[in-house]
């Protein structure tokens, strides 16, 4: 469904009287992977790593400083405006916070309608019967659809956003932390929606996450990131079962187990995540690494397969 090749963004630092080009952020470094159609793939790893900045370039929404993204076979970077529209009906976005990605001035028909509208799906009277499907396909009462999104709950206000989404019948959803804003008994709802859409219309979702738990129980794989680079990627299984990078490693121990009696051994990280506008040299990892080796800071380890589609960038766990 989805492959990108070698992506990298770096958000530019202007500064002095000229704006000029001081330094670079570097967002996005080398990312190389793969979304299979009908399969969950989760996205994890600390804020600010990246994730979000994946997710939008896969969709366009950024452009890509280098590298492609295919969608379907097609590099959409190199798609012109009436192309991509047609490309924008296939791919949508769930956004983290429910309340500000919805407009308070549109009721949520209105809300529901828009992308109808923008390309001209139906006449009025279908449209209307759609946003009333939509909404009963979520668990809203039709008869909210002239409500505004303040009078709403924050689940409900998710619920209308992933109706929008919907709207177009789309082929991949990009849900950016979709359930961070939610109170804990409210995520179980809306990850049992997401997972009974998936089954009913065969949908590939991109899962971005900073919640272990959250992602392990709705992922078909499991991706880590961290400071723009994906060090590890497998099955859920095997990463949760046997991860191999340290980086990975020290996340899983961060999970807390709902055993107050059980024994866990702690990884704890050194030192704080480098910045990326100058990230460390070789391994970005290195600095805060347990087992790190002195060539961990000279060479850049590069993802290896070590079987079952099992990758981890690791010179001592999975040496090349």
């Amino acid at each position: 469904m989805v492959r990108t090749e070698n992506l990298v963004k770096l958000f530019p630092i202007q500064r002095g009287l000229f704006q000029r080009q001081a330094a670079s952020v570097h967002a996005i470094d080398g990312v190389s992977l793969t979304i299979m159609k009908g399969e969950t793939l989760g996205l994890v790893g600390e804020s600010g790593c990246g994730k979000s900045t994946l997710g939008r370039l896969m969709l366009r929404l950024e452009r890509p400083t280098s590298g492609r993204v295919f969608f379907e076979g097609v590099d959409i970077n190199a798609l012109g405006a009436v192309e991509m529209k047609q490309v924008r009906r296939k791919v949508q976005i769930i956004f983290q916070d429910p309340y500000s990605s919805l407009n308070p001035r549109k009721t949520v028909k209105s809300t529901i309608m828009e992308p109808l509208v923008i390309h001209r799906i139906g006449d009025r009277s279908q449209m209307r019967e759609k946003v009333r499907t939509l909404m009963e396909e979520v668990g809203l009462r039709p008869e909210y659809a002239s409500r505004y999104p303040h009078e709403f709950s924050g689940g409900q206000r998710q619920r209308i956003g992933i109706a929008r989404a919907l709207a177009l019948n789309p082929s991949l959803i990009v849900a950016d932390e979709p359930v961070s804003a939610l109170d804990v008994s409210i995520r179980s709802q809306v990850l049992n929606l997401l997972e009974d859409l998936q089954q009913k219309y065969g949908l590939t979702y991109l899962f971005i996450s900073h919640d272990l738990a959250v992602v392990e129980h709705i992922s078909d794989r499991v991706a880590v990131m961290y400071l723009g680079k994906i060090v590890e990627i497998g099955s859920k299984e095997s990463i949760y079962d046997h991860a191999l990078h340290p980086y990975t490693q020290a996340l899983l121990t961060a999970v807390p187990v709902p055993d107050p009696s059980a024994v866990r051994n702690r990884i704890i990280l050194e030192g704080d995540v480098p910045s990326p506008i100058d990230p460390p040299s070789g391994c970005r990892f290195h600095p805060r690494c347990r087992i790190r080796i002195p060539l961990c800071s000279r060479e850049d380890p590069v993802l290896n397969d070590v079987g079952d589609g099992h990758s981890a960038a690791c010179h001592v766990t999975a040496p090349v």
